[in-house]
């Protein structure tokens, strides 16, 4: 009892709690935590591909204070606005290694977190199982394409008050994280296709119209 009554002190502290390997616990109090980021928030427009900021490795964040909480609300009230299950800070414009999720697993289970200088584990070959879902982008609105990933993907990094955190992730979670942490080092998904893919792609977002506000590449 002693126990559970530290963890959601820590989870109301913006702590996430642990479980026994390590990882963090970001299925609980999803509804609360994501609406107190929001309601914080302020929605921005979501930069697109061609964009220079999303076409280079961002920098680290090195201080956690009142500028980086104030930018992980922005997120999440932009991740909303745009319908979107993950946003990293250099899709609404702005060159930091962050980035916020509003994901479920393919168990329908919610996750939600904000990881700061994610890396991605390298994963043994035998866990290496490939998922070739469709997969899209809020910065390539309205285009999907079918892209292999690891279905199981562990991302090491700090939270927003600087804390280090392991986040893990199956199925459809695991791959937004993968998608997340490489928007931070430059590469959108259509990057990782092959050339008539990433055309393919391309016409599609040509010929839609996104269902929120983006920035004009000039």
């Amino acid at each position: 009892m002693a126990q559970q009554d530290t963890e959601q002190q820590a989870v109301a502290g913006g702590v996430l709690p642990v479980d026994d390997e390590g990882f963090v616990i970001d299925t609980e109090d999803t509804e609360e935590r994501e609406a107190a980021y929001r309601a914080r928030g302020t929605a921005r427009p979501i930069t697109v591909v061609g964009n220079p900021v999303l076409h280079r490795e961002t920098k680290d964040v090195t201080v956690f204070d009142a500028e980086l909480a104030e930018l992980v609300d922005d997120m999440f009230a932009s991740q909303r606005a745009a319908e979107g299950v993950g946003l990293a800070a250099n899709q609404i414009g702005v060159d930091k290694k962050v980035f916020v999720y509003d994901c479920p697993d393919d168990e329908g289970v919610r996750h939600v977190g904000v990881v700061c200088n994610p890396v991605l584990d390298e994963l043994p070959a035998e866990r290496r199982v490939l998922d070739d879902s469709n997969e899209g982008c809020l910065s390539v609105p309205t285009a999907y394409a079918e892209l292999a990933r690891p279905d199981h993907a562990v991302v090491r990094g700090q939270d927003e008050k600087g804390n280090p955190i392991v986040v893990r992730g199956t199925g459809y979670f695991a791959r937004c994280l993968q998608h997340e942490t490489d928007h931070l080092y430059g590469y959108l998904y259509i990057d990782r296709l092959s050339k008539r893919e990433r055309k393919e792609a391309l016409r599609q977002m040509a010929e839609g119209t996104p269902r929120y506000e983006t920035v004009p590449n000039d």
